[in-house]
C-alpha cells in the first residue's frame, strides 16, 4: 500500500454522513438531490457513507432467520453499501427508499429465502431484469471483454459456503450463470473511460466448491490520479475511496484466490410498467 495514500485516507475530510443525520435531515437531503443526474446523485449519496463502519451482513428482514434491520445507516458491508446508495439515489421521496431497497435486495417477497443471496445467479440478473442495472462491460471493454460462468449444483450447495447460507433446496439457485468482465490486466486502462457511479463487481477464479466467484462490489469514482473504487472495505474497516491501482496491487498478489477481472453495471431507474 502507498504510505502517502494511507496518510491521505486517514486525514481526508468528509461531509456529515447519513449515520449522523436524523430522518428529517435525510429526507431533506434526498429531496435536495432531485435535480441532479443519476450519476451525480450516486456520487453525492455514496460520499455521505464515507467512513461508515464495515460490519458483515448488517441488514436482514427485521425478524425470522435474520432479524437484523431492513435498513440502517450506521453500518454497511460492501453489498449493502451499494444497495442503500442505489435506493437513496433512485428516489426523490424518502418514504420510497425502503420499498426501493426491498425491490433491489429481494427476488420476491421480503423474506430470507427470497433475498438475492448469490450475485451471479440472483442479485445481478434479477436487478438487470427489473431495470435497476444495465450490464456495460462490453460497451467499455470491447474486444477485451471476457465471459465467465459459475455453475451452482449439488457440489456447490453441499460446500461449507453453500451450507452456511442455510437455504432450503427450493430457494437454492441452480444452473450455469454468466458474467462479462474486464480482465484485471486491462482494468486500469479501460476504467479510465468509464463514468463515475458505475458499479464495479470483483470476479475471482472459479472454485466449484464455492457458491460464488464474486467477492466484492463498489462504485467507480474518477480522480486526478486515475480511477478509484469507493467501497465498504473489510481491510480498512469502513467506506473508503481506494485507488484502483492500490486495490489491484493488494488483491492480485493474493494467489490463493486470484482476481480475474471486473464486471461493470450502470445503475438505472426502471421504466414505469
Amino acid at each position: 500500500m502507498s504510505w502517502l495514500w494511507a496518510a491521505w485516507l486517514a486525514a481526508a475530510p468528509v461531509a456529515p454522513g447519513w449515520q449522523h443525520l436524523d430522518e428529517v435531515a435525510r429526507a431533506q437531503l434526498v429531496e435536495s438531490l432531485a435535480a441532479q443526474t443519476l450519476p451525480e446523485r450516486l456520487k453525492a449519496v455514496s460520499s455521505r457513507f464515507m467512513t461508515t463502519p464495515y460490519v458483515t451482513s448488517p441488514l436482514g428482514e427485521g425478524e425470522g432467520q435474520d432479524p437484523d434491520p431492513r435498513i440502517r445507516f450506521d453500518a454497511v458491508d460492501c453489498l449493502t453499501f451499494v444497495e442503500e446508495t442505489m435506493a437513496l439515489s433512485l428516489v426523490t421521496d424518502f418514504k420510497q427508499v425502503l420499498p426501493t431497497l426491498d425491490a433491489i435486495r429481494y427476488g420476491g417477497a421480503v423474506s430470507y429465502g427470497h433475498r438475492n443471496h448469490v450475485m451471479e445467479a440472483q442479485w445481478l440478473p434479477h436487478n438487470v431484469a427489473k431495470g435497476y442495472l444495465l450490464d456495460v462491460a462490453r460497451q467499455y471493454g470491447g474486444e477485451r471483454t471476457r465471459t465467465v460462468t459459475k455453475t451452482l449444483d449439488d457440489t456447490a450447495w453441499a460446500s461449507k459456503s453453500g451450507r452456511g447460507l442455510e437455504l432450503s433446496p427450493a430457494d437454492q439457485a441452480r444452473g450455469q450463470f454468466a458474467v462479462d468482465l474486464i480482465p484485471a490486466a486491462k482494468a486500469l486502462e479501460v476504467l479510465k473511460r468509464v463514468p463515475e457511479g458505475t458499479i464495479v463487481v470483483v470476479v475471482r477464479a472459479d472454485r466449484p466448491q464455492l457458491v460464488t466467484r464474486i467477492t466484492h462490489v463498489g462504485f467507480l469514482v474518477q480522480t486526478r490520479k486515475g480511477p478509484a473504487l469507493r467501497h465498504a472495505s473489510r481491510t480498512f474497516g469502513k467506506v473508503v475511496d481506494e485507488p484502483l491501482s492500490n486495490y489491484l496491487e493488494r488483491n492480485l498478489g493474493y494467489a490463493k484466490w486470484t482476481v480475474e477481472g471486473f464486471g461493470l453495471y450502470q445503475v438505472s431507474a426502471p421504466r414505469p410498467r
